[in-house]
């Protein structure tokens, strides 16, 4: 079993409850001091309570069981507004909110996500014909082909 893999269970079970999950795990040698970036959110949004939490109970199991050098640097933060979503629990928790998607072919698009389904996404767009006004349409982009998307910011 990898480090990663490991690493990743250990984070997993010391989540706070059913609601939580893990985004992304990255271990960082950037020379001196490895560094364990560990990204967590939940359903309702994350607090800083738990990610200390976390972050306390994660490092206690990875000192007891000796899995990364003496001096590291842990890291527990959610993810920030622009880093892309990755997993349908992910676009799940943004519906109502505006997406940019980037697709697989290099074309952009932006809309409110509507629902998220089994293979794929819908969203509401809007579409802008010359000389006429803009109209909404609904867009369904399967999750095969979406490169990235991240949540856009209102600030109205």
């Amino acid at each position: 079993m990898s480090l990663n893999h490991i690493l990743e269970e250990i984070v997993i079970k010391h989540l706070p409850d059913e609601s939580h999950f893990l985004v992304d795990i990255q271990l960082v040698d950037n020379g001196s001091k490895p560094q364990l970036k560990v990204l967590i959110d939940a359903d309702q949004g994350i607090s800083i309570e738990n990610c200390a939490l976390v972050s306390r109970l994660v490092g206690e199991e990875i000192e007891a069981k000796e899995l990364l050098p003496e001096a590291y640097i842990l890291e527990i933060s959610s993810p920030g507004v622009d880093f892309p979503l990755g997993s349908k629990r992910q676009y799940t928790k943004n519906i109502g909110r505006n997406l940019k998607l980037t697709l697989i072919d290099g074309k952009e698009t932006e809309g409110k996500l509507l629902e998220v389904g089994v293979s794929e996404i819908k969203l509401i767009t809007k579409i802008k014909e010359k000389g006429k006004k803009a109209q909404e349409q609904e867009l369904t982009v399967p999750f095969e082909q979406i490169k990235k998307s991240i949540v856009l910011v209102s600030f109205k």
